[in-house]
């Protein structure tokens, strides 16, 4: 990608070494001049969801998609990773090695929705797949359900076209309630119940995986 760093200098004017550090300050101006680029693969993606529910209101009398969440992770978060899974720290190293700094979640009524959504996603011509994880068939060991889709979408800019990476994922309102708990929970357990409390939320998360089917059940009765 072609990086203008004078676009983000103002943000640092007056930041000396005893606040960041020279290198952290050039990371974080790197990222803040491409930052549009990753927003602008957000907005493909989410229009793209947004014309296909559309669509279903007309075709299938409903709206598969209950929720469409789009967010672009921050100079400070990008930095964090890098460091935890040991790869340079500069913004080639982010846009090489991160599959999410782009991140779109879909939020679903029905498991059948999920693969739905994903098939008509990844059957447009632009939309380019690196790799899926299937974790509603995989389940995590800790419970975690949800598709991922690691895909490519073109950027338009006025002097070039850019191919640009984003992670999405797929789940069911279920799926999601339980992602977000468990999520904030993690980050206030003790270690002395974390034993206790990360078998309770994967007891807690076979049970809302067999809710998942048996909605999934009722939807098929009515539906045919």
């Amino acid at each position: 990608m072609n990086i203008d760093h004078s676009k983000a200098s103002y943000m640092f004017y007056g930041v000396t070494d005893e606040v960041l550090s020279d290198k952290t300050v050039e990371i974080i101006r790197s990222i803040t001049a491409i930052e549009h680029i990753y927003l602008a693969a957000t907005r493909e993606i989410e229009t793209k969801l947004q014309n296909l529910n559309d669509e279903f209101k007309y075709t299938l009398d409903r709206n598969p998609i209950h929720q469409i969440k789009t967010r672009v992770k921050s100079p400070q978060s990008i930095i964090d990773k890098l460091k935890r899974k040991g790869f340079d720290i500069n913004i080639e190293s982010a846009c090489a090695n991160l599959n999410d700094i782009a991140g779109i979640r879909v939020i679903c009524s029905y498991i059948d929705d999920i693969y739905m959504i994903a098939d008509l996603l990844l059957s447009q011509d632009d939309i380019e797949l690196i790799r899926i994880i299937d974790y509603i068939k995989n389940p995590k060991p800790n419970g975690y359900r949800s598709l991922h889709l690691i895909v490519t979408v073109p950027v338009f800019l006025s002097q070039s076209t850019e191919r640009v990476k984003a992670e999405i994922q797929i789940r069911t309102i279920a799926m999601d309630f339980w992602a977000t708990l468990e999520h904030d929970l993690a980050y206030k357990m003790s270690r002395d119940a974390a034993n206790d409390i990360s078998a309770e939320l994967k007891s807690i998360a076979d049970v809302i995986a067999n809710t998942d089917l048996r909605m999934q059940n009722l939807h098929n009765k009515v539906k045919n």
